[in-house]
């Protein structure tokens, strides 16, 4: 048995719908990052807007961890997503 038949028998009961539509349908497309070379993964990006979005927030408020309150760290993140949905 394979790892996806493995993962289809396990969540199928517990989560039909999302089995259903995605992991069915749409098995070659939501796998196609691995037919790529191992080395080149790290530097496939992936062209969602929301995701885009986040990496940028992520990153800058990784390396200010610790700096400023909870407050401002919102404003952190908040001025991040504005700048980063002018590009859009």
């Amino acid at each position: 048995m394979t790892a996806r038949q493995c993962f289809l028998t396990f969540f199928a009961d517990k989560y039909p719908r999302a089995v259903g539509c995605c992991l069915n349908d749409s098995f070659d497309e939501l796998f196609a990052f691995y037919d790529f070379p191992a080395a080149h993964w790290r530097h496939i990006r992936t062209t969602n807007p929301i995701e885009s979005t986040f990496a940028t927030v992520r990153k800058r408020t990784y390396s200010t961890r610790g700096q400023g309150s909870e407050t401002t760290t919102l404003a952190l993140a908040f001025k991040l997503a504005m700048g980063a949905s002018t590009g859009w």
